[in-house]
This record gives structure tokens, C-alpha cells and sequence, in this order.
């Protein structure tokens, strides 16, 4: 397998974190950054953890992380960390918080891995090389139609920021389901074919890079509203390929 040693030591990275935030859970607060998103002192010592275990691992490679850890490669690699994914989740108890871990290689997302610690599923993606849940491969569904499918979508508080909100709310209106779980437990859904789409309004690149990796490993798509594919734009979209079509016609891009 491409990528095998990488994934091996961001797997063991992410569980290492998973297990440190879970001990520091009970009774924990938060402060408030300047975006007003909440950060624990579990937060900074998970990415402190994972940045070590990785810069160790490969010395050479770059680490972003969000709560500050940086390095600048020397390798053309660099190692992408949100050591707490949905830290309201975790101060509240809620089961849906997430170790995020990606690496990017000149340019774009090779490895990611996405472990959800209390649903006991660690999702893990290599370019060219597949996408797995807990080792079993996971793929996009077939689904086919706006009707037949389920839409995640994280930050309904934001709806009136997404310059095609009448017409996703059209789909909502048309589609089988809508959820709107958190940014990785929806994204994984959608690449384990439990969900056909995924929309994010706004988030950073240490929010989209593994789920990108993972959920195109699965055969899904990854899209910006403006057409392109980076983990940079601040907004994305996961969706199966049956669904593209619409999926372009709902952001009016060409078909």
C-alpha cells in the first residue's frame, strides 16, 4: 500500500490524542479565539502530542497546525492537524468530536486520517492506495437522484451566507433526508455510502484536508462553490458522482 508507513504513525498519533482529550474531558472549559470558536487546554496538548509524534517520525516534513504548531518543510511535505475537531461537541459530552491528521505533498492532500474515538471508527485514506473504516474498505453509495439521497449540512445558523440558498433549500425539500451531524461525521458518511452529500459553509484547511483525501479515496467528489477543489477556499462540498450533475446546476457551474 502507497503511503503505508505515513499511515501507520497518523493512525498512532490520532489515537494517542483521542485517548489524552478523553482523560482531560471531565470538568474541562474553554476560551474563545478571536473567531469566536471555543478552544480547551486538550485542544493544544493533542496537537502538541501529535505534532511530536510526527515531526519525530519524519523530520523533514512541515506541520500546520490549528492551534499554532508550525514548521516549515524541508521535504516539500507537510503534516495538517486539527487536534480536536468539534470542540463544542466535546465540551458538551457529545459524541461526534474527531482527531484530524493529513499530510499534503507538494500541493495536494495525500494521507488523511479521520478518527472519531467515542463512535469507535477511525476512517483512513492514501492516495491511490483506497479509503478504509477501522480496515474495511468504504465507498461512496450509487445513488443517482436528488430524491433518493441524504444531505449533511454543518452551520444551519449560516444558511444565509451561501450564495445558492434558495436552491440547496429546494433540495432539502426534494431529498430523501437532511442531516447535520458535524463537519467529519457527515463528510465520512457520505464516503461509507450512508449519505450522498455534504456541504460546508465555512471552515480552514486543517477542517477539509483529510476529509477530502478520504471521501475521493472512497470515489466521491470534492468541490469548492466556485468549481475548484482546494482545502483552502473555506467552503466544499462532498457528494457522490451520481449526483454531480445536480450537484453542478444547484452552484451553476458548468455541467
Amino acid at each position: 500500500m502507497a503511503w503505508l508507513r505515513e499511515l501507520e504513525v497518523a493512525t498512532k498519533a490520532a489515537r494517542k490524542a483521542a485517548e489524552v482529550a478523553q482523560k482531560m474531558q471531565s470538568g474541562i472549559t474553554a476560551e474563545w479565539k478571536p473567531d469566536h470558536s471555543p478552544v480547551t487546554a486538550a485542544d493544544r496538548e493533542c496537537e502538541r502530542l501529535i505534532a511530536g509524534i510526527l515531526s519525530d517520525a519524519f523530520p523533514e516534513d512541515g506541520i500546520l497546525g490549528e492551534e499554532g504548531a508550525r514548521s516549515e518543510p524541508r521535504s516539500g511535505r507537510t503534516w495538517i492537524i486539527d487536534p480536536i475537531d468539534g470542540t463544542r461537541d466535546y465540551l458538551r459530552g457529545n459524541a461526534l468530536w474527531a482527531n484530524l491528521i493529513a499530510l499534503e505533498a507538494d500541493g495536494e492532500v495525500a494521507v488523511g486520517v479521520v478518527n472519531l474515538p467515542v463512535l469507535g471508527n477511525l476512517y483512513m485514506g492514501g492516495r491511490g492506495s483506497g479509503a478504509f473504516r477501522d480496515n474495511s474498505p468504504i465507498h461512496v453509495s450509487s445513488k443517482n437522484s436528488v430524491e433518493e439521497s441524504v444531505i449533511c449540512f454543518n452551520q444551519f445558523s449560516r444558511m444565509n451566507r451561501i450564495p445558492f440558498q434558495a436552491r440547496l433549500e429546494d433540495w432539502m425539500n426534494r431529498c430523501w433526508a437532511v442531516r447535520g451531524l458535524g463537519g467529519a461525521a457527515d463528510a465520512m458518511m457520505v464516503a461509507s455510502g450512508q449519505a450522498e452529500l455534504w456541504l460546508e459553509p465555512r471552515a480552514a484547511a486543517w477542517d477539509f484536508a483529510p476529509l477530502k483525501i478520504i471521501a475521493e479515496e472512497a470515489g466521491g467528489r470534492f468541490l469548492n462553490f466556485d468549481g475548484a477543489a482546494s482545502i483552502r477556499a473555506g467552503n466544499a462540498l462532498v457528494f457522490t458522482p451520481g449526483i454531480e450533475t445536480e450537484v453542478r446546476r444547484m452552484l451553476e457551474l458548468p455541467g
